[in-house]
C-alpha cells in the first residue's frame, strides 16, 4: 500500500497494468508495510459462501455498479473488455523511527491503494503480459479512504477509463509484435477460475503509541554502547488492513490484513575501509504478540557485539570445502536458492525483461533437487509449526483464488512451482499463489509457510563433530560454518548489485555470509569478513551430506526484489521458512574484491545522555 507523496503519485501511474505492488513508507528508517491473510485451513468454494449474498459496503457497491457499467462498454472500433478486476489495499498503520535513544519520527496514516486491470481480447490472447501500451492517468491524488459512494464511483470510473485505454492500446501493440508468431505455440493469456464470495472484516489499529516509541527510543540507545558503530537505527511498523477485491467474473474477496514489524540495523567500517553489516528484525502478527522488550535488548546487544568483531575480523580467503550452516543461516539459505526458484517467469511478448534468465529449477520437476530423505511443503494453512506461531498464513489470494498445501519435494523428488491465473508453459491454472502484483497486469506467485524437513537427521549439536571428521579425513586445514546471511539484506544497492554481478550465472544470487567462521581441527573458530558464494545454486542442495534434528523457523518480508533488498521493492508480503541445519558437500567461497570507502577523517563525537 502506498503512503501519500511525490512517491505515491509515481506508482499510481503504472497501476493499471500492475507494475506497482504495496508501497514502502519512504522514510529514513525504509519501512515496508505489509499483507496479512487470516489462515485457515482449506476449504472448498461452497465453504467460503460462493452464494451469500453481495456485500452492502459502499465500496463494494461502488465496484459492483461501475463494473457493471463498464463491461458494457462498446466504443465503435475499440474492443469491449471481456474482464475487469478491481482490487484496493487499505491500510492504517503506526510507525516509529529511533536512532541512538532519540526519536526521528512517529506517525500514523491511513489510505487505500487501487490496482484496475482491464483485460480486453479474451482468454486466448489479450493485452496482458506486453511491454507497452498504457492510458493516460488522471491526476487523482489519492484514493478515497472515506466510504462516500459517489466520490467512490468518481475515482472507480477515471482509473477504469484509464485502464481501458492502456488495454486497447496494448492489445494492438501486441497483435503487431505477434503477427510472424506461430500461434499453434502460444499459450493462453488468463485462466478462468471459479467465483468466490469471501468476506471477513478488517480490525481496527489499536497500539500503545507512547509505549512503543519508547521501546523503539530505548533500543536504539543500545548503540550508544558501541562507539565504533557509525551508522544505526531502530523502526517499527504496526499494520492493520486488508484487500478488497470485487472483478466481472463475480468474484468479492475482502480479507484482513495485519502485521507488526521492529527492525534495528547498523553498520560500521574494518581498518582497511570495508563496510561491515548486521541487523536483528522482529515480526508478529500482532503487537501484543511481540517479543518482550527484554529479549529484544538482549538480541539487539548481540548484534551490536557481533558487528563490532566483525569490524575487527580478518578478511576471509578462497576455500572450496564442506560447509556447515546452522540455525538461522540454513532457514535463509532455502528461502533464496529455493523459494525464489519455485516461480515460473513467462516472459512477456515485447518490451523490458524479454530475455530474463530461467530459473534454477525451469524443467526439472521430477528430477532430484535434494536427498531423498528431505521432505518440502508450501502450506498458507498452517498457523503453527513444532509451537512456533507461522507467520506467512493466508486463505485466499490476491488473484482470488483459494490457497490450500503444496507439496513441493517429496523423498528429494522436485514436484510442484507456485502458480497464479497466468498460465506457464506446461500448467494452465493457478494453485493459490499470487501475493504480488506484477507487471502488463498480470500477478507474481510467492511463498507462505515453506517447511523443509528430513526423516533422517543426526543431533544438531553434533553436526561440527560431523564437519570436523570430514575435513580429518580429507585432510583439509579447517571448514566453515556460517551463523548468518544477509537476507533480507540491509545492503545498498550499488554493493548488491555488486555482489550480483560477482555470481553471474545464478537465476537468484545468495546474499553474502554474515557471521562466517572458519573452524580448525581442535574445535577453535575465528570469525572472519569479506567473502561471498560462487557458483551456489539450487542445485548445490542435491550435495547436502546431512541435516540436524532442529528447526530453524525465519520470518520475513518477503518481495520481488534481489536479495529481498529492504527498501527497494514497492511491495512486500509475509512469509516463513523452517528447516534444519545442513552440511553441504565443496561449496566454493571468494573473497569480494571492491573498492573500499575511506575511513572517517575526523572522529565521531563521543555520545552521552
Amino acid at each position: 500500500m502506498s503512503n501519500r507523496g511525490a512517491g505515491t503519485r509515481a506508482c499510481r501511474a503504472e497501476t493499471h497494468l500492475g507494475a506497482c505492488g504495496r508501497q514502502q513508507h519512504r522514510s529514513a528508517s525504509a519501512r515496508v508495510p505489509a499483507p496479512r491473510l487470516l489462515a485457515g485451513l482449506f476449504l472448498t468454494l461452497a465453504a467460503f459462501g460462493q452464494d451469500a449474498p453481495p456485500s452492502n459496503e459502499p465500496l463494494f457497491r461502488a465496484m459492483r455498479d461501475e463494473l457493471a457499467r463498464s463491461r458494457q462498454l462498446s466504443i465503435p472500433n475499440l474492443e469491449s473488455p471481456y474482464y475487469i478486476e478491481y482490487g484496493i489495499d487499505e491500510q492504517e498503520t503506526f510507525s516509529a523511527a529511533a536512532s541512538l535513544g532519540g526519536l526521528l519520527s512517529q506517525k500514523r496514516e491511513r489510505f487505500r491503494t487501487p490496482f484496475i486491470f482491464v483485460r480486453v481480447g479474451d482468454y486466448k490472447f489479450d493485452n496482458s503480459n506486453f511491454g507497452g501500451g498504457r492510458g493516460s492517468a488522471y491526476d487523482l491524488e489519492a484514493f478515497p479512504i472515506e466510504n462516500s459512494y459517489p466520490v467512490l464511483r468518481r475515482y472507480l470510473w477515471l482509473e477504469t477509463d484509464s485502464a481501458y485505454k492502456g488495454a486497447v492500446e496494448a492489445i494492438s501493440r501486441k497483435r503487431a509484435a505477434n503477427r510472424n508468431v506461430n500461434q499453434n505455440d502460444r499459450i493462453d493469456d488468463f485462466a478462468h477460475a471459479e467465483p468466490l464470495h469471501f468476506i471477513r472484516d478488517f480490525k481496527p489499529l489499536v497500539v500503545d503509541e507512547s509505549s512503543w516509541a519508547n521501546r523503539i527510543r530505548s533500543l536504539s540507545g543500545i548503540f550508544t554502547k558501541f562507539p565504533e558503530i557509525q551508522e544505526s537505527s531502530v523502526d517499527l511498523e504496526v499494520t492493520e488492513g486488508g484487500h478488497y477485491l470485487e472483478n466481472s467474473e463475480g468474484t468479492e474477496v475482502k480479507t484482513p490484513e495485519s502485521v507488526t514489524m521492529v527492525r534495528a540495523r547498523a553498520s560500521a567500517q574494518a581498518p582497511d575501509g570495508s563496510t561491515v553489516r548486521d541487523f536483528a528484525f522482529f515480526h508478529a502478527l500482532d503487537p501484543k504478540a511481540m517479543v518482550d522488550e527484554a529479549d529484544m535488548t538482549r538480541e539487539v546487544t548481540t548484534m551490536a557485539q557481533n558487528l563490532v568483531a566483525m569490524a575487527h575480523a580478518p578478511k576471509g580467503e578462497d576455500y572450496n570445502g564442506p560447509v556447515l550452516f546452522e540455525g538461522q543461516a540454513s532457514a535463509q539459505l532455502f528461502a533464496q536458492i529455493l523459494g525464489e526458484n519455485l516461480t515460473l517467469v513467462r516472459r512477456p511478448e515485447g518490451g523490458r525483461g524479454a530475455g530474463a534468465p530461467p530459473g534454477d529449477l525451469d524443467g526439472r520437476v521430477g528430477a532430484r533437487v535434494l536427498p531423498e530423505s528431505f521432505d518440502v511443503v508450501d502450506d498458507p494453512s498452517l498457523k503453527e509449526y513444532k509451537g512456533k506461531t507461522l507467520f506467512g498464513g493466508y486463505e485466499i489470494d490476491r488473484e482470488g483464488v483459494p490457497a490450500k498445501r503444496l507439496q513441493i519435494v517429496e523423498k528429494g523428488i522436485f514436484k510442484n512451482f507456485l502458480l497464479t491465473r497466468q498460465p506457464v508453459k506446461g500448467y494452465e491454472g493457478s494453485n493459490g499463489r499470487a501475493r504480488y502484483p506484477a507487471g502488463g497486469g498480470t500477478s507474481a506467485a510467492g511463498i507462505s509457510n515453506l517447511i523443509v524437513t528430513s526423516s533422517e537427521t543426526v543431533p544438531a549439536g553434533e553436526m561440527k563433530k560431523k564437519l570436523l571428521d570430514l575435513l580429518q579425513s580429507r585432510n583439509k586445514p579447517y571448514g566453515i560454518i556460517i551463523r548468518k546471511l544477509d537476507f533480507p539484506s540491509t545492503a545498498s544497492l550499488e554493493e548488491a548489485r555488486r555482489v550480483a554481478s560477482a555470481q553471474q550465472g545464478a537465476a537468484h544470487p545468495v546474499s553474502v555470509p554474515l557471521l562466517i567462521y572458519k573452524v580448525y581441527a581442535d574445535g577453535h573458530e575465528e570469525l572472519v569478513r569479506g567473502v561471498q558464494f560462487h557458483g551456489l545454486t539450487a542445485r548445490s542442495l542435491r550435495d547436502i551430506l546431512m541435516a540436524g534434528d532442529d528447526a530453524a523457523e525465519l520470518d520475513f518480508m518477503d518481495s520481488p526484489a534481489p536479495f529481498d533488498l529492504i527498501g527497494l521493492s514497492n511491495f512486500t508480503m509475509e512469509a516463513s521458512v523452517v528447516a534444519p541445519s545442513v552440511l553441504i558437500d565443496e561449496l566454493e567461497l571468494r573473497p569480494t574484491d571492491d573498492e573500499q570507502p575511506k575511513l572517517p577523517l575526523v572522529p565521531a563525537p563521543e555520545i552521552s545522555h
